[in-house]
């Protein structure tokens, strides 16, 4: 950091000194300028070096020339540390001239240490599959969360986002490998922890690692089915202190609107409707023209919306302790009406060196959340009859008025988001200490304990009201508290010793974790004034219930690295876990994986090969296990019921869950075999991976009986089932230009097969509910998960004699109440004449067959330019918004596709007609909704800059960046949906959607 005096201070200090050491001024001391240039090996200079004095905190950075100057200090003795990313550090000893230093690039990139399962590793001595994200790939990301910034960032890590505000996005590693809980262990500061990563504030995380095979995982034993999340936060630097303050501020916008009819399209619809069924017209709807466009309900109901960001931090330290700590805020308004989210962050982490032995440490971040919504449907938004105001004169909401035939049933959409209050207080800690101890130059004993607190409550009001027909009598009043702690104690031995050209690293350790929950919620309803909105002051129908459940783990795991030469490398680990989450007879499991590197680029044979730098074959197998299956499936559950036992109403304990005390872990067994190579003088990385994995024993269902007398409906889930996902990985990261105009391209590929092998039974599951007992999706064996179900559609039906010469779809002589022209015509796949639940069939698999990003970075002097490109491709998507928005057959809007609707003989061979009642049910689940959900994304663009040095010193600033960034600025897609991004069974069902934002913001470091 730059010290800089004024100079009336200045002059004290040195009168000071002088009087103090002036017998040995002469000899001692010389004030002077250190000045000069740093350049790389074409004599370019470089921008932004860090030039430190070693030892003191005293330094600069290179301005855009190249040049630095530290002046006025005492540089007796001194030695310069010179360090710039992507280059060697260099330490030169001032000469009393101008300096022109030349900085070689870094060929140490193989020397990174990666954080993996309790330790670290260089990169070049890993040995199974494990991406890593830093810092500086997600800096200036206009995004509430973490998650969300790391989409697209690593191969076979598919991040899912929410636009819902406070919502964290969803993880898949190398595809879904469980019907049940598929999502990989997040670990923060080795705390493995309950939920997402949205309580973390972005500027604080300094790399993240994903551990994606079962060699690298399986040291997390029953935890790491689903690949493992490593988040390691910054900490202080030795001999440095710094300052940054970094804000943000961006507004939000739907990044595509579905198009509705306006209201003299609705109307003419309306006739057209009722005419095809037989009922009588709306008088009101006489003349469709003369009412115009109407009410845009979805403009109404979306906004733009802002969201703003501050964070500050400081880290500095010594070489015997060192101290980061930050603050941060965190705004974001929803692009839905009456929706946001605030986050307040507090990060603490400490380092010390109590003695040349013993140190102590800690790790704490503390968060509070409020997330805030109203009652907001975004489907009723689009269903709302344009032909409806939102407001009456006198600002009370509007309702349906009248015949529903005419008006429609649907709610205010914008009466009911702006009224009902949803929020939800988050109250978290996250954190733990260690102290660890020097047994032994090669031998250290380190002890963790970690605590995870999260509370939180909500609370839903809403208050009663008469919107003409729609009318809610009572005021209602609900609120629900939640108390979630999870402690672990974590003890491992490592040892590390060099044998001439043997390496062996040993880990042996024991880790304790616990957790309980606590729940209880109440309601009621009627108050005297709606201005005592608390439990106590209501009236009508009070409902209280609660609940408790908790878990428990002890395990043992080890762990061995042995490399010779530098060229064969080995790695084993081994872990027991044992869990309170299983019956006696399988509380205990235990874990095993193995895998072995070659480094061929360090034999003989391969040395003439110069344009390879450096090549390493890996393979390995391991097993790890799934344990998130719910705290008591060995037992029988038992609930309260109530009963007339002699004209007298009774309570009673019966068990309504079958136990299945046999219940044991989901297992997953994985190979990996990959490749990773630098060419061309370290400007080319490439890392290639192939993996097959097989879940085993997975948890489905149990088929129960009624003649049990339990429940067939509430049932036991049995160990009968098995999945398998295989897919390759590919990573190339270039620097393609270097010097003053640089440009490096990162880019990542995935190829997923995802295969359900057995279930329970030959029966196949139903999913992919959206409710109204209807189910979009099978689980079924010999299919990939949740593959679309329905029927397949054959055009549609122009006239009479083509309905007469097909299968029998709905009989009857009422024309209004039959299948009729204009009406959709359905395969008939078995032949028997008849259109029924016999003529359904796999529609299509939502998930992707290919991932990918793309990121180029360019820079020339002070600015720099980002464009990240991400997709996904060969997965489909079924939009089920259509099953209301294009049925045309209630009084409901409809979109502008409708317009192409069947209105007589060869108009339409793919919209219907729109008739009342859909006599033809050509809403049934079919193909008709099935759409492509592939799609390329400009995912960001940033555009910064950074000041010159020789500014920002005038105001005592190490750096200055000022940028411009958009998030999700433009997809390609032929999804007709509001946002082709949505959830991992592939159904577009009311789903808020994700935000394009565009931001500017600021870096400033002192």
């Amino acid at each position: 950091m730059m010290v800089n005096f004024n100079k009336s201070l200045f002059s004290l200090l040195m009168f000071c000194s002088m009087l103090f050491v002036l017998p040995h001024v002469v000899a001692q001391t010389t004030s002077k300028t250190i000045s000069g240039i740093i350049v790389d090996t074409n004599g370019e200079p470089l921008i932004g070096v860090n030039v430190i004095i070693k030892g003191t905190q005293t330094g600069t950075i290179t301005d855009a020339n190249g040049k630095f100057s530290i002046p006025g200090e005492s540089v007796n003795n001194a030695v310069l540390s010179i360090s710039y990313i992507g280059y060697d550090t260099k330490e030169v000893i001032p000469t009393g001239q101008l300096l022109r230093i030349q900085l070689t690039e870094s060929s140490k990139s193989l020397d990174e240490v990666v954080v993996v399962g309790y330790g670290t590793q260089r990169k070049k001595d890993l040995t199974g599959s494990v991406a890593t994200i830093k810092s500086s790939d997600l800096k200036s990301l206009p995004v509430p969360s973490l998650s969300d910034a790391l989409e697209g960032r690593a191969a076979g890590v598919q991040v899912i986002s929410s636009g819902t505000p406070g919502t964290d996005a969803t993880f898949r590693i190398r595809g879904i490998g469980t019907i049940n809980d598929a999502n990989p262990l997040v670990v923060i500061d080795g705390l493995p922890i309950e939920g997402g990563l949205n309580q973390l504030n972005m500027d604080d995380v300094e790399s993240v690692q994903v551990l994606k095979d079962a060699s690298a995982t399986a040291i997390y034993g029953s935890l790491g089915a689903n690949g493992v999340i490593i988040v390691t936060t910054k900490h202080g630097g030795n001999g440095t202190s710094h300052i940054n303050f970094n804000y943000s501020y961006g507004v939000q916008n739907a990044t595509n609107k579905v198009k509705m009819l306006n209201a003299s399209q609705f109307a003419a619809l309306h006739n057209e409707m009722l005419a095809n069924g037989g009922q009588t017209l709306n008088p009101a709807f006489a003349d469709p023209a003369s009412l115009g466009v109407g009410t845009d309900w979805l403009g109404a109901f979306f906004q733009t919306a802002p969201m703003q960001n501050y964070s500050l931090n400081y880290s500095g330290g010594t070489d015997k302790s060192n101290i980061y700590v930050s603050g941060n805020y965190f705004s974001q308004d929803g692009i839905v009406i009456n929706t946001g989210y605030k986050k307040f962050t507090f990060q603490l982490n400490t380092d010390s060196k109590i003695t040349s032995f013993l140190k102590f440490g800690n790790s704490l971040t503390l968060n509070h959340d409020i997330k805030t919504n109203g009652d907001y449907n975004i489907r009723n938004a689009m269903l709302a009859l344009p032909t409806q105001d939102i407001y009456h004169a006198d600002g009370i909401y509007t309702g349906p008025v009248g015949r529903s035939l005419y008006s429609g049933d649907i709610v205010n959409p914008i009466g009911a988001a702006k009224t009902v209050d949803n929020s939800t207080n988050g109250y978290n800690l996250m954190g733990n200490i260690y102290a660890e101890i020097q047994i032994l130059k090669e031998l250290k004993f380190k002890s963790t304990f970690g605590l995870q607190a999260n509370l939180w409550d909500s609370r839903t009001w809403s208050p009663k009201h008469a919107w003409d027909t729609s009318v809610q009598s009572q005021s209602y009043l609900g609120e629900q508290y939640n108390k979630n702690l999870t402690w672990l104690w974590d003890n491992t031995f490592t040892y590390d010793k060099t044998f001439g050209k043997h390496k062996v690293g040993l880990m042996a350790g024991t880790s304790a974790q616990e957790n309980q929950y606590d729940f209880m919620n109440g309601s009621i309803q009627s108050f005297a004034s709606d201005a005592t909105q608390q439990l106590r002051n209501g009236t009508l129908l009070p409902k209280i219930d609660g609940t408790t459940s908790s878990w428990s783990t002890f395990s043992y795991m080890g762990r061995v690295n042995y490399a010779y030469a530098d060229k064969y490398l080995f790695t084993a680990t081994l872990r027991q876990d044992g869990s309170s989450r299983f019956g006696t007879k399988n509380k205990y499991g235990l874990f095993p994986s193995a895998s072995v590197a070659w480094r061929i680029s360090e034999e003989d044979f391969f040395k003439s090969i110069t344009f390879i730098n450096d090549l390493k074959i890996r393979a390995g197998f391991g097993e790890t296990g799934n344990q998130s299956i719910g705290n008591y499936s060995f037992a029988s559950q038992l609930n309260t019921v109530k009963y007339n036992f002699n004209n007298t109403v009774v309570s009673a304990i019966v068990p309504t869950v079958m136990p299945n005390p046999f219940v044991q872990w989901e297992n997953q067994k994985q190979g990996n075999i990959g490749i990773d190579a630098t060419m061309f003088n370290q400007r080319v990385e490439v890392t290639l991976d192939a993996y097959l994995k097989l879940t085993d024993k997975m948890l489905v269902p149990m088929v129960v009986p009624v003649s049990t007398g339990y429940s067939d409906v509430f049932v036991p889930s049995i160990n009968a089932g098995q999945m398998e996902n295989k897919g390759i990985e590919l990573t190339v990261n270039t620097k393609n230009l270097t010097g003053p105009f640089a440009w490096n391209t990162n880019f990542n590929v995935s190829f997923n097969a995802n295969k359900v092998i057995s279930i329970n039974d030959t029966v196949p599951m139903s999913s992919g509910s959206i409710g109204l007992n209807q189910n979009l999706a099978l689980i079924q064996a010999g299919l990939p998960i949740n593959e679309f179900y329905g029927f397949v559609t054959d055009g549609i039906f122009q006239n009479q004699a083509e309905v007469d010469n097909h299968a029998l779809q709905v009989p009857g002589n009422d024309p209004n109440n039959r299948t009729s022209p204009g009406d959709i015509r359905f395969r008939d796949l078995n032949n028997d004449g008849v259109i029924d639940d016999k003529d359904r069939t796999y529609l299509g698999n939502p998930n992707p067959t290919f991932i990918f990003a793309m990121n180029n970075t360019f820079s020339y002097k002070g600015i720099d330019l980002s464009i990240f490109l991400q997709g996904v491709a060969g997965n489909k998507i079924i939009n089920a918004n259509r099953f209301w928005s294009e049925a045309m057959a209630v009084a409901q809007n409809q979109t502008d596709a409708t317009l192409n609707r069947w209105t007589g003989e060869g108009t339409s061979n793919t919209m219907p007609r729109a008739v009342f009642n859909d006599p033809n049910k050509n809403t049934r689940p079919s193909d008709r909704y099935v759409e492509d959900g592939s799609y390329l994304r400009i995912k960001n663009v940033t555009l910064g800059y950074t000041l010159p040095a020789s500014l920002t010193k005038k105001v005592q600033l190490s750096t200055a960046r000022f940028y411009l960034t958009a998030q999700n600025l433009f997809t390609l897609t032929k999804y007709s949906g509001f946002d082709p991004e949505i959830g991992t069974n592939g159904i577009d069902n009311n789903l808020y959607p994700v935000t394009r934002t565009i931001s500017i913001g600021f870096n400033l470091g002192i």
